[in-house]
């Protein structure tokens, strides 16, 4: 397993247990989907899976530079906006991470993933205007609604709560093998934009991009400043541990 000997002392701070009553659903009002947005950011659950997918599944994320435009993103809201990131991966047409609010303010946490999706789908389609094919600027035409002139991001985010050690095992191991599955690298810490060089990397003897924060949860200080193979790694991303990695 990816994951391989968590602390069994780690408690999940402001988590509690996704009761029936919390399943909200919601029409998830994409053009030609049937999908039904059934997870919602509520009150006793401060960790989430989140995904967000590109319309139509439109292969954007080719490039570093569109990447960036995330990495960066996610970046400024850490610094800015409270917002911890434990886990990522930048797929060609979706991404997912383990996020949550670094005080458990799940209304700000809700409001700064809204904030995201809006400022990087307004960087994106611009960038898709300037520098990709046609199609692809056709494509989010298409697909917008009558308030507006383009739409980059299906309406889901689909956060779904983190309350046991078990299923976040399920998630932080999904996030770092989906390139894997996916047939674009043999090993999951040789995909660019993820946070599996970081979490894996030092016990594959592989490098990392990304750059991890004091850990929030135990007090365990940065490996960057322990560990002399990780002190000239390249950043992307700031990630916060919480304990189970």
């Amino acid at each position: 397993m990816l994951s391989a000997g968590l602390p069994t002392s780690a408690v999940m701070i402001g988590c509690g247990r996704w009761s029936e009553d919390q399943r909200l659903t919601e029409s998830n009002n994409n053009a030609g989907s049937n999908t039904i947005e059934r997870y919602r950011i509520v009150e006793g659950i401060g960790i989430y899976f989140v995904t967000f997918t590109i319309v139509e599944w439109m292969p954007v994320f080719i490039e570093e530079a569109t990447c960036k435009i995330i990495t960066e993103s996610l970046n400024f809201s850490i610094n800015n906006k409270r917002l911890g990131v434990n886990a990522y991966v930048i797929m060609p047409n979706h991404m997912h991470a383990i996020v949550f609010d670094k005080d458990f303010d799940n209304a700000r946490l809700k409001h700064t993933l809204d904030d995201l999706r809006k400022f990087t789908g307004r960087q994106l389609l611009d960038y898709a205007d300037a520098n990709l094919p046609n199609p692809f600027g056709q494509t989010f035409r298409e697909n917008a609604k009558e308030d507006r002139q383009r739409k980059f991001w299906q309406s889901t985010q689909h956060p779904e709560g983190i309350f046991t050690e078990r299923f976040y095992r399920q998630k932080f191991n999904y996030i770092h093998l989906n390139p894997v599955r996916k047939g674009l690298v043999r090993s999951a810490v040789d995909w660019r934009f993820s946070s599996a060089g970081y979490w894996l990397g030092p016990d594959v003897g592989q490098e990392s991009n990304v750059k991890r924060e004091h850990d929030v949860w135990r007090g365990s200080p940065d490996p960057r400043s322990t560990h002399p193979d990780l002190r000239h790694l390249p950043n992307d991303v700031e990630l916060s541990a919480i304990g189970w990695e």
